[in-house]
């Protein structure tokens, strides 16, 4: 499959999902084109998630420090890096930190998005924008297609309807060739351990309290990053312009059924605690506000256009995860302690920003 543009720029191509993102792309496509790594690096933008990308892909892999809502910056890195193609990564991901602090989800969700779609109006690039199931809201029954009205229930969520609104508005006015992604609750390496399925390893591996929200009956369709990383990419290479794809894994399971398999994968691989069970650790906490019960997504659609299908299932990829972690305590160490943090703010922060 030869894609029809040679420089690729990756937005938050240092978070979790985006670094998968770039590693599949060197790594597994065959891509012989350019990709530039925008990422202003806020708390969930790791550059060690790349860790030897830059050196394995010299001519290949260019990071540029900048913020996607800075207009300056993101023309800039257009021009400097002849970008005919954009994956739209770059987010403020997390539903309770939307709650605490909604305004910086606008400014990067919304406003970001909106700068870089003027750059690809303006230049007639490829654009891709990468959201979130959250849209559709929460379901009681079924499954939620592309054309399920949006039901946005936290800021977070109401942010990325937002940004998926002006992409379609940006094909339909100017005709810019835009494609969106709605995907489910990622899991994989370098995920920041504020999410559910790392926030539990890690805390049962200590033997520490496992918080649940209400009764631990939540519904997640759950997709392993590796998954996703496919489906984008083919989207982005083979997607019809002004069009919708969901990507979900196909694997729905409530939250407590998920922490309870992660507490016996741990106890397998680090040997049960002397007080028993990691399972005992469960503790259920009031739920957060505008918890939306039941994400569930058809995949039919790209399926059938597209071809694209999971090839992990949860079990085996949920394995996987536990393992990854449980073997890369350096890591881990590194972004519980912020060490990360002080590494980027000597090489990065009071920096001028650009296309460099």
């Amino acid at each position: 499959m030869t894609p029809s543009f040679e420089n690729l720029l990756v937005t938050g191509g240092c978070g979790f999902i985006g670094a998968n993102f770039i590693r599949h792309l060197l790594h597994e496509t065959g891509f012989s084109g350019r990709i530039v790594n925008l990422d202003l690096l806020t708390y969930a933008g790791n550059p060690e998630n790349l860790a030897g990308v830059a050196e394995d892909f010299p001519d290949q892999y260019v990071f540029v420090h900048g913020d996607v809502a800075d207009e300056a910056t993101v023309e800039a890195v257009f021009d400097a890096h002849r970008v005919d193609a954009v994956c739209h990564l770059a987010a403020e991901s997390h539903v309770d930190r939307s709650i605490l602090s909604p305004e910086e989800f606008l400014r990067t969700n919304v406003t970001g998005t909106f700068r870089l779609l003027e750059a690809a109006r303006r230049r007639g690039v490829r654009f891709h924008h990468v959201s979130t199931d959250e849209v559709y809201g929460s379901l009681v029954t079924g499954l939620a297609t592309e054309q399920t009205p949006y039901r946005p229930a936290s800021p977070y969520a109401a942010s990325k309807a937002a940004s998926d609104h002006l992409v379609r508005a940006y094909h339909a006015t100017y005709g810019l060739f835009a494609t969106i992604s709605n995907c489910s609750n990622n899991f994989g390496p370098y995920q920041f351990p504020e999410k559910l399925i790392p926030l539990m390893i890690l805390r049962a591996l200590l033997g520490q309290e496992l918080p649940v929200y209400g009764d631990g009956k939540n519904v997640r369709d759950w997709l392993h990053v590796t998954d996703h990383c496919r489906a984008l990419w083919e989207v982005l290479v083979r997607g019809q312009a002004g069009e919708t794809y969901n990507v979900g894994g196909g694997e729905q399971l409530d939250n407590l059924a998920v922490v309870r398999q992660i507490c016996a994968l741990v106890d397998e691989a680090a040997g049960p605690l002397a007080s028993g069970p990691r399972e005992n650790l469960v503790r259920f906490v009031p739920d957060r506000p505008g918890h939306d019960f039941r994400y569930a997504l058809s995949v039919e659609k790209i399926r059938a256009e597209l071809g694209v299908a999971p090839r992990e299932t949860f079990e085996a990829a949920l394995a996987k995860t536990v393992a990854w972690y449980l073997e890369n305590p350096a890591w881990v160490a590194r972004v519980e302690s912020g060490e990360y943090r002080e590494w980027i703010k000597a090489n990065y922060e009071g920096r001028e920003k650009g296309a460099s």
